[in-house]
């Protein structure tokens, strides 16, 4: 989407790192007494959930990406795998269980849930859909 300076990254952004999209969970700024100061920021791969802690110093650029954050209706769950509905399109996505993780146990069939997408740009996206998706939470 867009650069930003890396004492700008804040929680609740979605940055690409190495090729990956990872939320940002928090950030501290750290201002040494020997050295320039840097931000401290704990990453949340969307994929995978898998953490990392990276520092950003002002200087360097990061790429900033934007999710769409698109309604979706459980339906029902088959398996290891759960499947949704988009209530716009109709359109349905399978989504494994281990990825919405200890979530899963609260979903109702009909069920309204708030979930992030992308579009998918690689092959090896997980999902057997045209949407790489993060599991955002239920909505009232």
């Amino acid at each position: 989407m867009g650069k930003v300076a890396g004492n700008e990254v804040r929680p609740g952004m979605v940055i690409e790192l190495n090729g990956q999209i990872w939320s940002v969970v928090k950030t501290q700024s750290v201002k040494p007494g020997k050295g320039g100061a840097y931000n401290q920021v704990e990453l949340k791969n969307i994929i995978s959930g898998s953490k990392l802690n990276e520092r950003f110093r002002s200087a360097e650029m990061v790429e900033e990406t934007q999710l769409e954050r698109r309604d979706f209706q459980f339906l029902y769950a088959s398996g290891d795998m759960l499947t949704f509905m988009d209530i716009q399109t109709y359109d349905q996505i399978e989504l494994a269980t281990d990825f919405v993780g200890d979530r899963a146990q609260f979903l109702q069939d009909g069920m309204k849930v708030m979930v992030q997408c992308m579009r998918a740009a690689r092959s090896e996206s997980p999902f057997r859909s045209r949407w790489c998706c993060g599991w955002s939470r239920p909505t009232p």
